[in-house]
Order: structure tokens, then sequence, then C-alpha cells
């Protein structure tokens, strides 16, 4: 079985405020087979500048129930230095979710081009505010 390519999106969260409104989205694609979720990982600093680093599977049950029910396949693939990369540039009362994700979707269209003999010189992500703007000036 081919593997897709990995993404890591880092989410940020004003207020250290994580609702879980995300997570039925998550879940969603996991369930279509769009994404497997390789990690997640939550990174807030209080206003005092204090870091803090949550693992999916130490989070509360009462706090993080809806990131709860998403199967992450390898606990523990982003780590405490994802977790300082990503607090040396979060602003004071700021969180951050870390998800690394295989583009599951892609997994066929990577064995067709290893088939073929191709391989992939560059890939460029166009972030979706930039998309949106493009399409709907278009």
């Amino acid at each position: 079985m081919g593997v897709g390519p990995i993404d890591v999106v880092i989410i940020g969260f004003p207020g250290n405020k994580f609702s879980g409104q995300i997570a039925p989205a998550i879940m969603d694609l996991v369930e279509s087979g769009t994404i497997r979720v390789i990690d997640l990982l939550f990174v807030m600093k209080d206003a005092d500048g204090v870091v803090l680093t949550i693992d999916a599977a130490d989070l509360d049950p009462d706090t993080g129930p809806s990131f709860m029910a998403i199967n992450v396949i390898q606990p523990g693939a982003l780590g405490a230095e994802d977790a300082e990369e990503i607090a040396e540039d979060l602003a004071a009362n700021t969180s951050a979710l870390l998800i690394a994700f295989e583009n599951a979707w892609a997994a066929k269209f990577v064995e067709a081009v290893r088939a073929a003999d191709g391989f992939v010189i560059d890939q460029i992500r166009i972030p979706s505010d930039v998309t949106e703007a493009v399409v709907t000036t278009g």
C-alpha cells in the first residue's frame, strides 16, 4: 500500500480557547479516508509566557473529549522540539494545535507516479485564504 504525503498544520487560538469545534471536521476527513492523523499536540502559552504542552493522549476528558475521539496512529511523533519551536512564536495567552496528518487520498497517486518512474520535483501549498481571495476576485 502506498503512503500519501504528510503535512503538519499549526492552528492558533487567541485566548487559549480550544473549543473542540474543529474536531468533528477532522473526524469527517478521517472517516472518509481523506487523511490519517499521525499525531496531535497542543501548545499553550499563558499570560506570563509560561508554556504548557499537552499530548492528545493526555487530554482531560472534560476539556478535550472531541479531540480524544480522533484516532492518532503515531502518538509522540510531534514532541518537545516541535512544541519549543512553536512556543517561540506564540504570543502570550495564545495556544496552538499542531496536527500531523497523512494525505491518504494521495496514496494511489503516489503509487501511480512511482510505477511510471516519476518523481516529485517540488510541491507548493497555497494557503486557503489566498486561494479564496483569488477565486472570489476571478
